[in-house]
């Protein structure tokens, strides 16, 4: 499942992350250094140093925008979040072939062990500052192509081949992170959040009936049978 978060950061958040990321001092390292063997073979942009005060300063910025988003908890359904990170593209480092993330993942921020269920990045540039750096997701439907405003986010499964497209102009500013989640299969986490979706709906036109109620009472026990906390 793919999905489009609005609006994730406030306009002072993003104000905030760009000012931080954007000031000369910001300690862009190669990004490589967090890379595997195979995806450092198609690995070529720049990534915010993880241990540096910079870092340390945005990474609960973005973990609070998340946590607020209800649409993120219905989709996603986290059980832990791998700590955020910055990446950034321009000319001289303009891309990310196509790859897979590793399965499991080290936080180095909390030191624990993440397993990358689902992928979540949130644009930090405005489309219009650079030119190319679509992300492309490769899914059952083909290749999605997603280039979104300053403050949006995007979730995809954590199996899925992506890259992201070269930067010919401007530079790509960008936080992801990965998600474990509490329902491991991504086919029945979609069927979780449509469900969850649709008793919105007819709880926004009809308000609290019995069926809402025995809805409801479905989603739970489904959700009891596939969760692992």
């Amino acid at each position: 499942m793919l999905l489009h978060l609005k609006q994730l950061l406030t306009s002072e958040e993003l104000h905030q992350v760009r000012q931080i990321l954007d000031a000369a001092d910001a300690p862009w390292i190669d990004g490589r250094s967090s890379a595997g063997a195979q995806a450092a073979q198609v690995k070529n942009n720049e990534q915010l140093a993880q241990n540096s005060p910079q870092a340390a300063q945005l990474r609960p910025l973005i973990l609070r925008a998340l946590q607020r988003e209800p649409l993120f908890f219905s989709a996603a359904l986290p059980r832990k979040i791998y700590n955020p990170l910055f990446n950034r593209y321009r000319p001289e480092a303009p891309t990310y072939g196509p790859h897979i993330d590793g399965a499991v993942l080290h936080s180095h921020a909390d030191d624990q062990w993440v397993r990358t269920d689902v992928s979540c990045t949130v644009f930090l540039a405005e489309p219009d500052e650079y030119d190319g750096g679509e992300l492309t997701i490769h899914d059952t439907f083909g290749p999605q192509r997603v280039k979104l405003p300053a403050g949006d986010a995007v979730l995809y499964p954590g199996t899925s081949l992506h890259s992201v497209a070269p930067v010919t102009r401007g530079a790509r500013l960008a936080s992801f992170l990965w998600i474990e989640s509490m329902v491991r299969s991504d086919e029945q986490r979609r069927l979780l959040f449509e469900l969850d979706m649709q008793l919105l709906r007819l709880r926004q036109q009809h308000g609290e009936t019995s069926e809402t109620t025995a809805l409801t009472g479905v989603y739970h026990n489904l959700l009891r049978m596939w969760a692992s906390t």
